[in-house]
């Protein structure tokens, strides 16, 4: 993969943890950062591997993910432009937790640990805002295992669509359409199943009158109805 390269400070500055820094403490970060670039389809990491530094995506999209031992994944975030990972590991001196890979051609701005603890040290704000980081995602897997423990296939499937119909859908005639964004065995990966049941529950949704489906053009024809699964357990 070839880019044109980015300016690493304006990166920084755009980034949740570094945000407050002043322009020449962001030069000064800059200077220890390294361009790294990765294109779609290949490993950051690999869960497991000893974690060297901190990676902060400047431009495409990685997607964070665990492997069972069969081989399937479970999607645990997906990161753009601005985004962090592995933070914690970066402090606590442990493996990364999970395994990264790049949804597209992407570049990412890499600090080694010793020097990102290095300048935490120095500007504990920024410590404080990796802490804030750290606890929303901390949030946003325990809502993960909610669902897996406490809803349905069919549940979590029912409120993907829903989400993608009021934030992507467009009003028509028919209903509310919109293109799914990923294939059958993404979203399987997303919802922690596999992809012949998303395939299955959507021709079921489809048979009950309550969505269109086309490849991955979809049309809600009744938003009501689809609400209602939230709340049972069929």
């Amino acid at each position: 993969m070839s880019a044109e390269r980015i300016d690493l400070a304006a990166v920084l500055q755009k980034t949740a943890l570094l945000s407050s820094l002043s322009p020449s403490e962001l030069h000064l970060l800059a200077a220890r950062t390294v361009r790294k670039l990765f294109s779609t389809g290949e490993l950051l990491f690999s869960e497991g591997e000893p974690c060297n530094g901190l990676h902060i995506v400047s431009r495409g999209k990685v997607r964070i993910f665990k492997t069972s031992m069969s081989g399937r994944e479970q999607v645990l975030a997906v990161e753009g432009p601005g985004g962090s990972v592995a933070e914690l590991p970066v402090f606590d001196g442990g493996p990364y937790p999970a395994s990264v890979i790049a949804l597209e051609d992407t570049e990412i701005a890499y600090i080694s640990r010793r020097d990102f603890q290095a300048f935490c040290m120095e500007h504990p704000e920024v410590a404080l805002k990796v802490l804030a980081v750290v606890g929303a995602r901390l949030r946003r897997l325990v809502g993960i295992i909610e669902e897996l423990s406490f809803t349905t296939i069919r549940q979590r499937l029912a409120s993907t669509l829903l989400k993608l119909a009021q934030t992507e859908g467009k009003k028509t005639p028919r209903g509310v359409e919109f293109r799914l964004p990923a294939s059958h065995q993404e979203m399987a990966n997303q919802l922690g199943t596999v992809r012949e049941l998303i395939s299955r529950n959507l021709m079921r949704l489809q048979a009950e009158g309550l969505l269109e489906v086309d490849a991955r053009q979809v049309i809600v024809k009744d938003m009501n109805g689809l609400a209602a699964l939230l709340e049972t357990s069929a």
